[in-house]
């Protein structure tokens, strides 16, 4: 498994070198997983980075959980770097919402 946050900055188009920006992108991925934790994915008591050393391996490891990475970089991307125009953010979060109600059924029926 790989860094969340040099997952996540890399499908922001930042580099792994720079991180000006770090904390900004670790509060957007720590607002996806407490979302994540509410919908009953995940450990009860929620889950948080605090930096690049943490994997994704760290929060799931079954496969059927793969859509998280998607889930957690659409959500930052909505907090850290929104569209610009409306028809885009509604696009993001139709396909947020349709990621949330499939990661549900599965952390239901798991």
């Amino acid at each position: 498994m790989t860094s969340i946050l040099d997952d996540i900055k890399h499908q922001l188009g930042i580099t792994e070198a720079e991180t000006a920006f770090d904390t900004d992108i670790i509060i957007g991925i720590n607002t996806a997983f407490s979302t994540l934790t509410q919908l009953g994915v995940g450990d009860q008591i929620g889950f948080q980075i605090t930096g690049k050393d943490n994997q994704w391996a760290e929060f799931y490891t079954d496969a059927r959980l793969n859509p998280i990475r998607t889930y957690v970089f659409l959500k930052t991307k909505l907090v850290f770097d929104p569209p610009t125009t409306g028809f885009a953010t509604d696009a993001m979060q139709r396909q947020i919402q349709e990621l949330e109600y499939r990661l549900n059924v599965v952390a239901d029926y798991g």
